[in-house]
């Protein structure tokens, strides 16, 4: 079978289209016959290998850093060369988790699923192939035949994030005042939607090439982030659910009303080190909270989003479609910010 591999972190040029063997289902898995595939930041940075741990120290003892650009620029793109040596080979050949396709077989202990059905889900990597294989069919949901293959790749951890943070996590009420930075991404697009469906009030924030599409899918308020730093505004929010962080954690707290929470689900690994252990203790002082947040893989709530979207009420946002021996291409407008809402490779 084809699938696109890398032997080495760096930047998308490390990408090669191969010829591999074809998995074999266990007793416990699916074979899934690959048609859709989105990328996400993460996908990029376990490409890059970047951040690097260096990175997190300098992060994790500077509060108060100055604001940076959420996203990679297109000349920090093509710097990005091959990394070589022992320390940096990837664990991982073959990128690709958020997935669409057709199951092909299935393992005796497998009872979810059948031949020939129209599944999608996340996988533990290996998705940019013809075929992967995905453990008992946990985290799979059936892709309804009024969905595309594109649409229902673009939906997992998107999904996940959207709906633990805001319904499960924060319980966001009616009225509530959410801001989400990194609004313009596949996470992004859905926990607009999914905190307009509970009632909040929405900023979203993103660069310039986003804010229509962000009206577009219900954001009440736009940001700029290239044009606003929208912490030093004066405003000030229930929830900031952040999914681009890049900065200092200490700097969201004047941002947050009285009781106000700041969620950490996405950015770079600094300022997520920070939430996750030096959260609870600014939590701790006052009434403001500052927290780390990770989405949990489950059926469930892949098939909450089919019910929504088949009644209209939640839309996957993809911008751009690549083919499987495009794949760098697709990688690369992902790293350098520009994509709104999800790029999707088909196979």
């Amino acid at each position: 079978m084809k699938a696109i591999v890398r032997h080495r972190y760096g930047s998308p040029d490390v990408l090669q289209l191969e010829e591999i063997r074809k998995p074999t289902a266990r007793d416990d898995e699916l074979l899934i016959r690959v048609r859709a595939v989105s990328l996400k930041l993460g996908d990029w940075e376990l490409l890059t290998g970047e951040p690097l741990f260096i990175a997190v120290l300098a992060t994790l003892f500077a509060p108060g850093t100055m604001y940076e650009p959420t996203s990679s620029t297109a000349e920090r793109v093509e710097k990005l060369g091959p990394k070589k040596g022992v320390l940096f080979k990837p664990r991982h050949k073959i990128l690709g988790t958020d997935v669409s396709g057709r199951v092909e077989a299935v393992g005796k202990n497998v009872t979810q699923f059948l031949p020939g059905d129209e599944v999608f889900g996340m996988s533990n990597f290996g998705a940019l192939a013809e075929y992967v294989c995905v453990k008992g069919g946990a985290g799979f949901a059936e892709k309804p035949k009024s969905m595309t293959f594109e649409e229902a790749a673009a939906i997992p951890q998107a999904a996940f994030i959207a709906l633990q943070a805001l319904r499960d996590r924060e319980q966001v009420q009616p009225g509530r005042q959410v801001l989400i930075n990194g609004a313009g991404g596949g996470a992004g697009t859905f926990t607009i939607q999914i905190a307009k469906l509970l009632g909040a009030e929405v900023t979203a924030v993103d660069n310039a090439l986003k804010l229509d599409m962000m009206r577009s899918i219900g954001a009440d308020h736009v940001i700029d982030y290239t044009r606003e730093d929208f912490l030093a505004n004066g405003q000030q929010f229930d929830l900031i659910l952040d999914l681009a962080s890049h900065r200092s954690v200490f700097d969201y707290r004047s941002a947050l009303r009285p009781g106000g929470v700041y969620l950490l689900a996405g950015g770079a690994f600094g300022p997520t080190l920070q939430a996750a252990l030096i959260g609870p203790l600014i939590s701790a002082i006052g009434s403001k909270r500052i927290s780390f947040f990770l989405a949990d893989t489950n059926s469930q709530d892949l098939v909450h989003m089919t019910d929504l979207y088949q009644a209209g009420k939640v839309r996957p946002v993809v911008d751009r479609v690549f083919p499987l021996s495009a794949a760098a291409d697709a990688f690369r407008l992902v790293g350098e910010g520009r994509s709104l809402g999800k790029v999707v490779i088909t196979v």
